[in-house]
């Protein structure tokens, strides 16, 4: 087919997307082939794409594709997260708008609304993966309610209780008023709020003084159980062991002494709420106080209820712990107000707060005490650790990049109890079931239950589903068909496909999702999850900040994708990666890598053009001219960089190797070089062995280049076949370049003599405002024999490119000249009549003093610490980049001046 003038990537993205899938493509159909798995972090059902998720998948895409390529066995495992609490609010939002709530249905009867909607509009993100050209899996699709993936989330969380490692316990977890449900450390953001700082007395039992403590949450004291001191402090010590009588509640509590207590900090005394406050609930249990002791005064949406003690006094039963808005009062205004009428105030100070807030509900988190359920992640945690030290050559894992290492390992030696259990309706409901007497019995079915509960035991479900982070965990095993095909047979796709080889993961999601992968893979398949764990950094706006739809800075992906082209947005992706660094984006960048494809479209017609079609080899043409030996060890050159590059995880040098061949050496120099001449006006033709050459190192390009840009990379596979003999496959399935060559050094000097001689050429005639097309004389006084050489086979070239008339080889007979150095030689160019010296060399000085001038000005700047640290960095950064222009600025017009002589 011919290749159309215009290069169009939403013409051949949706038709090669649609041939690829339907066509089974990304089957992994190799049984015989090294298996090769990567899994997608499974985005919510809920969700779209995100500027992120276009990061993440690219990079996923390129190595399973180069994988393929390669002639593995390339599984990418697709598939969405049910999202518990993303999911629920989504309906919910939508009965609402319909006069309906949750509560009105059944358990049954909502689960299935959530199902109906999941039908008719989960999901959405999988057709945007596709735009971007994810190479996945889906005839095989997964969804973390599916049933085979419900059943291992049941077993495992089955397994685990029986093997005493998961548990039942009444501890402090970071409730969300807003969604009624505890979340996890991970979920909850911390905002600095303006607050205040509150001083109360609170009179001592005996009726001999006070004792003074202050708090940010006044509220709490209707659930206080004591007074803390530090030991050391002599202040206290004739009071410890003493009671107060709590004002309000008149509730007697003890002084007790702990190090928690902070004689540098307020008064040094510290009123305790252990059933409120993380570090309370500490204090009270080294004070001799159950958890089943301590007093909750707040249900689940933040209103005061009464004490076990029943000392609450009834005007504050139902109060909001503070301000909501269309209620007057609240309880901590009513205390407020209560301790200033018992002249127990002492005063209130202002103070920014570190306040904890729910990620998504956007509610102030309340620390409540509650029955929830428990992950021994401390005992899971060891092998997880000891295998990311062991490493991937010892059996072990690697983190990628390294700095990453000490993060994860911080995290996972310091390691809490995680709490599993969500107060949800949609979910993998706990498979656990209660006797009335509250004697729990854990089966993966209620048959199993009531089998261990005996006859005639009535038995309740508990009402609670997994947080949807537990379930996400079994990813990397249980998408391939654990436990029922955890047998000996090899050639399941649990066997083959387990370990996965890679993880690519936004370094956001270690603690959430990576780091519970590795725990659970370790302890359930008794191997690693994955033999690399691959961390890349955020999309950040251009100025560097974190995007955010509040901030009105976010980019749609699918927009880029509808202006430049799924392939431009990639590219752009893999160029922008760079280990240990954020991506600021930038659409000047995208827009440029649109050019670059337009440009291999355009080097792909003059090819078709020329009669040059494809090649039916990977291994290298023979070749005789120097051009042809040069571009077929350009190419080697370029398949070793890119190899090493993939085995390092370095996508920006993969992506750098690629432009530099495919825009510089090819585009720019190769097909220049080879190009037919016109003569009288007719051009000429192409040679044969130029023609063979060219095709088989654009079919290199065009494989190499595939795992970064598939779309335009398939369409001119198929536009360069050749009409007598059309591909027998689709470049998705084509072989990974093996040239079965070495790189020619003569060749290479040679080609590279003349490509320097035009550029330099080019260069001084731009810097000295001569015409690009004047044609020259060069000098060379004295040239080495294999200079000769070169200029008698290359004269056309240097003629036709570099706008050289002839080379004579003696020194020149006048001062106005222009002079550059190509390795050894030093070619000297006669100017007389073409440009006055003696006023371009003041108008170049005057150039480079300029240049000079505004360069010190900057490194002025730079070198001024209270500029570097209080400007914007943005403001910095910019500093840097115009310090940087003008340095090199001046030595390029230096360079230019020397050349004047």
């Amino acid at each position: 087919m011919t290749i159309d003038k215009t290069f169009d990537p939403a013409a051949i993205e949706a038709k090669w997307y649609a041939h690829w899938e339907t066509t089974g493509a990304f089957r992994p159909n190799r049984p015989h082939a090294e298996p090769y798995t990567i899994v997608n972090p499974p985005p919510n059902v809920t969700g779209s794409l995100h500027i992120g998720h276009a990061l993440d998948n690219t990079l996923q895409d390129i190595l399973i594709r180069h994988a393929r390529l390669q002639g593995k066995d390339a599984l990418w495992v697709v598939g969405t997260d049910h999202a518990g609490i993303a999911t629920q609010m989504v309906v919910e939002r939508q009965l609402n708008a319909q006069g309906q709530k949750r509560t009105d249905f059944t358990r049954d009867a909502f689960v299935a609304k959530v199902w109906e909607w999941k039908a008719e509009s989960g999901g959405e993100i999988t057709g945007q993966l596709r735009r971007l050209g994810c190479s996945m899996d889906w005839e095989n699709e997964r969804f973390t309610m599916d049933e085979g993936f419900s059943k291992a989330v049941i077993k495992v969380f089955v397994d685990l209780y029986n093997q005493g490692l998961l548990y039942r316990d009444k501890r402090l977890v970071n409730w969300d008023p807003g969604l009624k449900t505890a979340i996890s450390d991970l979920e909850v953001e911390t905002r600095e709020i303006n607050g205040k700082f509150w001083h109360f007395k609170y009179p001592l039992e005996d009726g001999s003084g006070f004792i003074s403590v202050a708090t940010t949450r006044p509220e709490t004291m209707l659930a206080d159980m004591a007074v803390a001191v530090n030991p050391s402090d002599e202040r206290y010590a004739h009071l410890v062991g003493k009671n107060v009588r709590l004002p309000i509640t008149g509730r007697l509590i003890p002084i007790v002494t702990d190090e928690h207590a902070d004689p540098e900090l307020g008064s040094g005394a510290v009123k305790i709420t252990p059933g409120h406050d993380f570090n309370d609930f500490e204090v009270g249990k080294r004070a001799g106080f159950k958890a089943s002791e301590m007093f909750n005064m707040l249900d689940g949406e933040g209103r005061v209820v009464q004490t076990a003690d029943g000392l609450i006094p009834a005007e504050y039963i139902g109060q909001y712990r503070f301000g909501i808005e269309g209620e007057p009062t609240n309880a901590r205004k009513m205390v407020v107000a209560a301790m200033e009428a018992l002249g127990l105030l002492e005063k209130v100070e202002d103070r920014v707060i570190q306040t904890p807030f729910g990620d998504r509900s956007g509610q102030v988190i309340e620390p409540w005490l509650t029955d929830q359920w428990y992950v021994d992640a401390q005992t899971l945690a060891k092998p997880a650790i000891e295998a990311a030290r062991k490493g991937k050559a010892n059996g072990g894992f690697d983190i990628v990049p390294k700095s990453w290492e000490k993060t994860y390992f911080n995290w996972m030696e310091n390691i809490q109890p995680w709490c599993v259990s969500r107060q949800l309706w949609w979910g993998h409901q706990i498979p656990a079931w209660f006797a009335a007497d509250g004697t729990c019995y854990v089966a993966e079915t209620e048959e199993g239950a009531r089998a261990l509960a005996g006859a005639g035991v009535e038995l309740t479900r508990d009402p609670d589903v997994l947080d949807t982070w537990f379930s996400s965990a079994l990813w990397p095993f249980g998408t391939l068909g654990w436990p029922d095909d955890a047998g000996a047979d090899s050639q399941t796709m649990l066997n083959r496909h387990y370990p996965n080889d890679v993880l690519i993961s936004g370094f956001d999601i270690l603690f959430f999702w990576d780091a519970r992968m590795a725990m659970q893979g370790m302890h359930f398949m008794k191997e690693v999850p994955w033999k690399t764990l691959y961390l890349h950094g955020l999309v950040r706006a251009a100025d560097g900040s974190k995007m955010s739809k509040s901030k009105g800075n976010t980019v749609d992906p699918l927009g880029l994708i509808d202006q430049y082209g799924a392939d431009a947005l990639r590219f752009f992706m893999a160029a922008m990666e760079s280990q240990g660094r954020d991506i600021k984006m930038d659409e000047s960048r995208v827009a440029g890598y649109r050019n670059f494809a337009t440009k291999l479209w355009n080097a792909a017609r003059f090819a078709q053009s020329n009669g040059i079609s494809g090649s039916h080899t990977v291994h290298a043409p023979k070749a005789e001219l120097a051009v042809n030996r040069w571009i077929i060890g350009e190419v080697v050159s370029t398949v070793q960089k890119l190899n090493k590059a993939f085995a390092e995880y370095r996508f920006d040098g993969m992506a750098d190797v690629l432009y530099h061949m495919v825009f510089d050496q090819f585009c720019d120099w190769y097909l220049e070089l080879i190009k037919p001449a016109f003569i009288d006006g007719e051009k000429g033709e192409m040679d044969a062995e130029s023609k063979i050459v060219a095709g088989w190192a654009l079919d290199q390009i065009l494989v190499m280049l595939h795992p970064f840009m598939p779309f335009i990379t398939e369409e001119l596979w198929h536009a360069l076949s050749d009409a007598d003999h059309p591909r027998g496959y689709d470049i998705i399935h084509a072989q990974w370049p093996e040239p079965n060559a070495t790189v020619d050094a003569e060749a290479v000097a040679e080609i590279n003599w003349v490509i320097d001689t035009i550029s330099k050429t080019r260069s001084f005639k731009a810097e000295l405002n001569i015409a690009p097309g004047t044609r020259l004389t060069a000098n060379i006084a004295g040239p080495q024999t294999a200079t000769i050489a070169i200029i008698e086979r290359q004269g056309a070239a240097l003629s036709r490119l570099g706008r050289i008339d002839d080379f004579v080889y003696a020194p020149v007979e006048t001062n106005n000249v222009a002079q550059i150095i190509v390795g050894d030689d030093t070619i000297v160019f006669a100017l007389d009549g073409v440009i006055d010296l003696d006023a371009e060399r003041s108008r170049i000085s005057k150039a480079i003093e300029a240049a000079v001038k505004e360069r010190d000005a900057l490194a002025g700047r730079l070198s001024n610490a209270a500029f570097v640290e209080k400007a914007k960095p943005d403001a910095v950064e910019k500093a840097r980049a115009d310090h940087a222009e003008k340095t090199a600025e001046a030595e390029r017009l230096t360079a230019a001046l020397k050349r004047l002589g």
